[in-house]
């Protein structure tokens, strides 16, 4: 009896929420909170479409 793979989905959206926070954190500590959200949001999005990319690599095989 062989294994299937698991056809669960990675979830990819608390790297982004998590990069959102500590962006405006980070933000708020160099004055630039605006700009914080912004960085934040470029580096949560990248981490979700690496995320969704390992994802369907994964349950492609």
């Amino acid at each position: 009896m062989t294994k299937t793979p698991s056809k669960t989905p990675l979830a990819g959206g608390f790297l982004l929420a998590i990069s959102l926070i500590i962006g405006v954190f980070v933000g708020i500590a160099k004055g630039e909170a605006s700009f914080g959200f912004i960085i934040g949001l470029g580096v949560g999005l990248a981490l979700l479409l690496a995320v969704w990319l390992v994802d369907r690599m994964r349950v492609g095989r």
